[in-house]
């Protein structure tokens, strides 16, 4: 509690942070809104989207999965699903009828699995079968609150897990959040991902956030019986992206019939699976964005 209080606008002595002062166009409202989120993200030591140019290359497996691999490796962690109108977290958790609490301060408190702390649109909707038709302004304004009105409390990471694509979630996400560590871009092996990957590069770029690396996804078949990978589609997107623009390429996870068992069941895989050759290249990949956002400090 002591470290929280230390962390205060009230009492930081920084004359950097953007939240020190008030804005010329903004009013009292805007200005103690805009200062809870900069008190809150000032608890929250790295903040790392993972991003697609495109759906269904499997986003939202790699966020869950290397937020776990991190918990399970004793940090402090929270992953935050941004994805407003497809929320997949809750179901990957086992958490579809979970219901958020509200503390004694009204701020709402994460779901916790495993040490790990999760929020998620999915929390809040009466019904999971639930549609969100918002345009932009009300996105914004669930995206601030969860920076603003969540009780994350200290963490080492902050996993976002965001929606394909280059939309109003991810403008948002970069408008809130001046100080995002970096971005974790998958693909999958075949041109038409990377292509829109590629999409992604130029939004990082032009938002001015750095990229972490590569993830191939779905990078050949792991047979369940013997573990040996076959390469079903073509091969080499990644590589080719990390080579072209100069990133890492943090690894290469191989279809494994047990990574999308372990999200139906709402059991990460790392933390199903956790001896699996998959699951450990998880933890390399995990460890290799470790090693690039430490450099960073």
């Amino acid at each position: 509690m002591a470290e929280e209080k230390k962390s205060s606008c009230a009492t930081c002595s920084s004359t950097t942070c953007s939240a020190k002062n008030k804005h010329a166009n903004e009013n009292d409202e805007q200005f103690a809104a805009r200062r809870q989120i900069a008190e809150n993200l000032c608890k929250i030591k790295h903040k790392v989207i993972v991003m697609s140019g495109k759906g269904g290359v499997g986003k939202s497996s790699v966020a869950v999965n290397i937020a776990m691999a991190l918990a399970m490796d004793g940090k402090n962690v929270g992953l935050l699903d941004i994805d407003l109108h497809g929320p997949s977290v809750p179901t990957m958790f086992g958490l579809t009828d979970g219901k958020i609490s509200v503390s004694e301060n009204n701020r709402f408190i994460p779901i916790t699995f495993g040490g790990l702390k999760i929020m998620s649109v999915g929390f809040f909707l009466p019904d999971r079968d639930d549609a969100i038709i918002w345009r932009g302004p009300l996105k914004h304004a669930m995206i601030q609150q969860f920076f603003k009105d969540v009780d994350w409390g200290t963490l080492d990471y902050l996993i976002i897990d965001s929606p394909p694509g280059t939309g109003d979630e991810l403008l948002s996400l970069v408008n809130t959040v001046e100080d995002l560590t970096g971005a974790v871009l998958v693909t999958t092996p075949q041109e038409v991902a990377a292509a829109d990957v590629r999409k992604s590069v130029t939004f990082c770029e032009k938002a001015n956030v750095k990229v972490l690396g590569i993830v191939e996804n779905m990078s050949g078949y792991a047979c369940p019986h013997c573990g040996e990978v076959s390469q079903i589609f073509k091969i080499g997107a990644g590589q080719k992206i990390a080579e072209k623009y100069g990133f890492p390429l943090l690894g290469k996870i191989p279809i494994d019939p047990a990574i999308g068992e372990s999200g139906d069941n709402g059991v990460p895989f790392v933390y199903m699976q956790s001896k699996s050759a998959s699951a450990k290249e998880i933890e390399s990949i995990t460890n290799k964005m470790v090693a690039i956002c430490e450099k960073k400090d």
